[in-house]
């Protein structure tokens, strides 16, 4: 997945500027809290003799170091940020075992039920050629679970501890074409926001592409 950077002049580097931004609030966000209480309602690993977290994002542990809440690890910039968005608001609550639509979250009317169309054309172009085999190594090579459901593929990908996201797909036949969805779990909303929902999304829709060329 790319940085997302608008390569147009002045537009980029006002990208750039409020990315920026968003990363220093979200820094701020966590530095008055104690660590304890941030691993605590993540689901987190906090390491008291290193002063750094790890954090489980789909087949990646990711260290963050303490005070300044940097990660050891070249990350997407996006990731990063969606990680550090993860640990400001997660709030303990615990998962739920029912899913729903990027559509149904707070404020997803638009934005979520907009993504979901995306998902449906990019994930099923992209899996639908393959055999079901290849689709469930693609996804089992992002850290992802194969479960059963009615879908003729499930995965589940653990995005963070408490923040996974489910792909239902249905390979195509002669008279329908493939389709897919993407949904995360009921309490969702207690761990990011809808925009980083999206990303998120996104983000696993970008590393499936990569993944198929491998």
């Amino acid at each position: 997945m790319d940085n997302k950077r608008i390569s147009c002049g002045d537009t980029t580097l006002s990208a750039d500027r409020a990315f920026y931004e968003m990363l220093k609030h979200a820094r701020e966000s966590l530095v008055s809290r104690s660590p304890e209480d941030i691993a605590g309602k993540a689901g987190a690993e906090y390491v008291k003799e290193t002063s750094s977290f790890r954090v489980k994002s789909l087949s990646q542990m990711i260290d963050i170091e303490l005070p300044g809440f940097e990660i050891r690890q070249k990350l997407n910039h996006w990731h990063h940020l969606l990680v550090l968005h993860y640990l400001s608001l997660a709030d303990g609550m615990p998962v739920s075992p029912q899913w729903i639509s990027f559509g149904e979250l707070k404020d997803g009317l638009i934005r979520g039920t907009k993504f979901a169309h995306t998902v449906n054309e990019q994930l099923g172009n992209l899996f639908g050629e393959l055999s079901q085999g290849k689709a469930e190594d693609i996804c089992r090579l992002l850290g992802a679970e194969i479960v059963e459901s009615r879908a003729d593929l499930c995965a589940v990908f653990p995005f963070l501890p408490r923040y996974p996201i489910m792909l239902n797909l249905w390979f195509g036949d002669e008279e329908f074409p493939a389709s897919a969805r993407l949904l995360v779990q009921k309490n969702a909303d207690h761990y990011l926001t809808v925009e980083d929902a999206v990303t998120a999304g996104e983000f696993i829709i970008s590393l499936c592409k990569e993944a198929k060329l491998q």
